[in-house]
């Protein structure tokens, strides 16, 4: 700030000289006390100069007896999982009151490399969303996976003082860091170099494991599901990510940890949430519903969306109603509801009643397009031979990440070759590595996904995002293998023979430059095909069980496209028990 920049700010503050916004007739969350507070809110020069009567402005907004909050912040986001680029998912959450994010964007990083963080960041500068990149840490997930990139230590240091990045993204490799690989050192002490924060990760580690996991400098965790590993990680001096996303809910058990004691220790995130799931219930606004339903006092609610993740993440000026601060405003109807009216960013509106008030950049770059690179795939492709009877089976578990690892006795055709038509009940599940058409391909068995007659092809699959396909006939998988490869990347269902539905995702395979709106219809025509030509049990998202079963970080038995990874054991293994 210039000096004559300073002197008008001060003379604003002091009522010396008009403001340029005068936000008037409402009430403010003073998240400092967490309390609520009588307006007008008075702004100048982007940023917060003074509330309270006596403020005189340019112009006045009537916020209609509305409530103002500080701009909400997602503590921990990746924007991938909206199926969005950052451009359309500014459009979609800046509505909803969402002003800044801290954006992880390993997915689209286990694509295209460093070239897709570049994108990331580029395409975030361009926005009135606030965007923080954290550099991903693990890409790919694990040292056996055939991802489209290697990130080394060196490789992130050339980002880290790049405008818009924050630190290191959750170090998901947590048995990395408990036994000193040295490339995950190496990463740590790039982070530490640079006084950059780390983001964590660690389901169910604790005790002496957890303490030299946050010694390493490992600040957070959205990953606790329980109470105990939620006071756990608070004692050990970690801020706690409270996550309701589309598919893991911990935030209403968590809630029942927080008291005023630990509270500024608490932030809310969202990290994977579906555009569908946004438009129908909100962003960060749906958790704040979620936190006062469960009784938590409303401006202490706010708190843990705003200041706490503003502090956490080192956000100076965000987080709060205070002359001098960013601002970044959200007027909504009440406290109950949280239904937004409008939105300012830096003083200046951004959105209104549901609609943005100004148009983002949609910058995509060449570099993250046409990534779905196969072999020459024929039926023979999705042939699984097998040497005898007894084999492993990955156990879908529904509205779950976690699979089970079953043994259980098929049949086999007159070749050996396993085949669902002989074995009701059991599908075929493919992993075909994507980014240099290798032709490396897993093939397991797969129970209890219920999928009959056709096929289910996508190039999401965590985290490696190879192509996964799974059916119960090899003519229909090849067909979706071929219509993803066909449409540069997205979702593809079979039915004997006819493509049922597409969704095109052009940019890493990953995400849509197409509006929310559009977006959610067609992921939606994917879904209830699977649901209703396929067969598959209406209690669980076809797609988001299907995709998690690449990950070979989440227990207990995955298939990469090197083949079945037991994850407890942490080592591949075989699909057959004997040769009975």
């Amino acid at each position: 700030m210039d000096r004559d920049r300073l002197n008008l700010l001060i003379d604003m503050a002091a009522g010396r000289r008009p403001a340029d916004l005068l936000i008037a007739n409402c009430r403010l969350v003073d998240v400092f006390n967490q309390e609520l507070i009588d307006g007008p809110l008075a702004v100048g020069q982007g940023l917060i100069v003074g509330f309270g009567p006596g403020y005189q402005a340019r112009e006045t907004v009537d916020a209609e007896g509305g409530v103002v909050l500080p701009g909400l912040i997602d503590g921990h986001v990746h924007i991938e999982s909206s199926s969005l680029s950052p451009a359309q998912f500014a459009r979609l959450i800046l509505p909803f009151g969402t002003t800044a994010i801290v954006a992880d964007p390993h997915e689209i990083a286990n694509v295209s490399g460093l070239d897709g963080i570049r994108y990331m960041l580029e395409a975030s500068r361009r926005l009135p969303l606030t965007v923080r990149i954290m550099l991903p840490s693990c890409v790919p997930s694990a040292p056996f996976e055939k991802a489209g990139a290697v990130l080394t230590a060196e490789d992130l240091e050339s980002l880290i003082e790049e405008d818009g990045v924050l630190g290191l993204g959750e170090m998901m490799n947590y048995p990395g860091v408990i036994n000193r690989d040295p490339e995950v050192i190496e990463k740590l002490l790039m982070a530490a170099r640079h006084g950059r924060p780390v983001d964590g990760h660690s389901p169910g580690v604790g005790g002496r494991d957890l303490a030299a996991y946050v010694a390493a400098g490992i600040r957070t965790d959205h990953e606790c599901s329980t109470l105990a590993e939620m006071k756990e990680r608070l004692r050990l001096g970690q801020y706690v990510l409270m996550r309701l996303g589309s598919s893991a809910n911990d935030l209403r058990e968590l809630l029942k940890g927080v008291s005023p004691a630990n509270a500024r220790r608490c932030v809310l995130c969202t990290d994977d949430r579906e555009a569908a799931d946004i438009l129908s219930t909100g962003h960060l606004n749906r958790l704040l519903r979620q936190c006062v339903a469960d009784g938590f006092d409303p401006p202490a609610a706010v708190a843990l969306a705003t200041l706490n993740a503003a502090e956490c993440f080192g956000l100076k000026g965000k987080g709060g109603l205070a002359p001098g601060w960013d601002a970044d405003l959200v007027i909504v109807r009440d406290l109950k509801e949280f239904q937004v009216g409008r939105v300012f960013i830096a003083g200046r509106e951004v959105a209104r009643d549901g609609r943005l008030s100004v148009e983002p950049d949609g910058y995509v770059s060449a570099k993250v397009l046409n990534t779905v690179r196969l072999p020459a795939l024929n039926e023979n492709s999705f042939r699984l031979p097998l040497a005898g009877g007894r084999i492993r089976v990955i156990g879908n578990v529904p509205n779950s990440l976690l699979t089970e690892n079953l043994s259980l006795t098929v049949k086999r055709n007159a070749r050996g070759d396993f085949e669902a038509a002989l074995n009701p009940g059991l599908n075929k599940l493919a992993v075909i590595e994507r980014h240099r058409a290798s032709g490396e391909t897993g093939l397991g068995v797969l129970s209890g996904y219920g999928l009959k007659n056709g096929a289910i092809a996508a190039s999401v699959a965590h985290d490696s995002h190879n192509l996964i396909v799974a059916g119960d006939n090899d003519p229909d998988m090849l067909l979706a293998a071929r219509e993803v490869e066909k449409i540069g990347g997205g979702y593809a269902v079979v039915r004997a023979g006819e493509l049922l539905a597409a969704l095109p995702l052009p940019i890493g395979g990953l995400m849509s430059d197409r509006p929310a709106a559009e977006v959610a219809a067609g992921l939606e025509k994917i879904i209830e095909a699977a649901h209703r030509r396929l067969g598959l049990p209406e209690t669980f998202h076809p797609l988001v069980n299907l995709i998690f079963l690449a990950l070979p970080v989440i227990p207990e038995l995955k298939l990469t496209s090197g083949g079945l990874f037991d994850v407890n054991a942490f080592r591949p293994v075989p699909i057959c028990l004997d040769t009975v």
